[in-house]
């Protein structure tokens, strides 16, 4: 099988193809032959060599008449850059959908990790007002998705205001300029049920600015950098009676958080029924991934990106 390679695994890389042998069959795993994978930023990250654990294949994702998303993939294991892999079991849902390959790669990751932040983190219920921070990116499109097919209100963040038409066609009730003074310029700060910020530890003490009493703030993505917040303390940044939890999709697979949990195959219906304005971004073929980083990289996405491998 043809695998996409880094050409120096830790280290800032160029991708590389590369033959090795199907993986055989395991206990506890599934060997998938791919028809499509989603790309994501953590494999940025580990092009650039700024993650900690990073495997010679990259992709954490990836589908055929299943989905499979994390279990090490791209980590610690073979990912899904590649014709065929194998995943654990706990990591892979059955999915029998009519959507094209193309439109099923994009669910997996965005939705799963979407619906823990909305559903599980934040506990959203309709009427609630929910601000996403990051809401162009492929998490933000479908937490918002989520979030208003709940009935919740949302407000969206974007740092490019031409992109704000995308963000109300997908029912947001208004779109902010995002900056890590976005609390100062809130009309509703103190008021806001939930935020969810995909911008990262840069406006993370912002966010907690903006929430309610009582409100929830879930941390769930890092466009804005992996450099952590220097010297964080608690007890003199944090508002009182605010609940802040992290959710990060590699754990999906451990104790507590296995993929059943997500409906993916609810998901992929509502899709099908047009109830999620969820189609990706623009696809590439398998042999134009470093075309297709370059696109997501530089900021043309809007939405998620998909490669497909196979040709049925």
């Amino acid at each position: 099988m043809k695998s996409i390679v880094l050409s120096n695994p830790g280290q800032p890389s160029t991708y590389i193809f590369k033959d090795f042998p199907i993986p055989e069959p395991l206990p506890g795993h599934v060997v998938i032959k791919i028809q499509a994978f989603g790309l994501n930023h953590a494999e940025i990250h580990m092009r650039k060599g700024e993650w900690a654990e990073i495997a010679p294949v990259s992709g954490i994702e990836c589908v055929r008449n299943v989905a499979a998303l994390m279990g090490g993939m791209g980590r610690t294991i073979p990912g899904s850059y590649a014709e065929y892999t194998r995943v654990p079991a706990d990591n892979v849902t059955a999915i029998n959908s009519d959507l094209s390959w193309e439109e099923l790669a994009a669910l997996p990751e965005s939705y799963a990790t979407a619906w823990s932040f909305i559903f599980r983190n934040l506990e959203l219920a309709s009427g609630q007002t929910l601000l996403v921070r990051g809401g162009t990116s492929s998490l933000g499109q479908a937490s918002i998705n989520l979030a208003v097919n709940l009935g919740a209100k949302v407000i969206a963040t974007t740092r490019n205001l031409d992109r704000a038409p995308k963000l109300y066609s997908l029912g947001v009730q208004r779109v902010e300029l995002e900056g890590p003074d976005l609390s100062a310029r809130l009309p509703e700060k103190k008021t806001i049920d939930t935020v969810l910020d995909l911008v990262g530890n840069s406006t993370l003490l912002d966010s907690l600015a903006i929430v309610r009493r009582g409100g929830r703030v879930c941390l769930g993505g890092w466009l804005g950098g992996l450099a952590p917040i220097a010297d964080f303390n608690p007890l003199l940044q944090m508002p009182s009676g605010v609940h802040f939890s992290l959710f990060a999709s590699p754990h999906f697979g451990l104790p507590g958080f296995p993929v059943s949990d997500v409906p993916l195959q609810k998901i992929a219906d509502e899709v099908k029924e047009g109830r999620y304005k969820a189609k990706p971004s623009k696809v590439f073929r398998f042999e134009e991934i470093a075309e297709a980083h370059k696109f997501m990289e530089e900021g043309g996405a809007t939405g998620k990106v998909v490669v497909k491998v196979g040709n049925d």
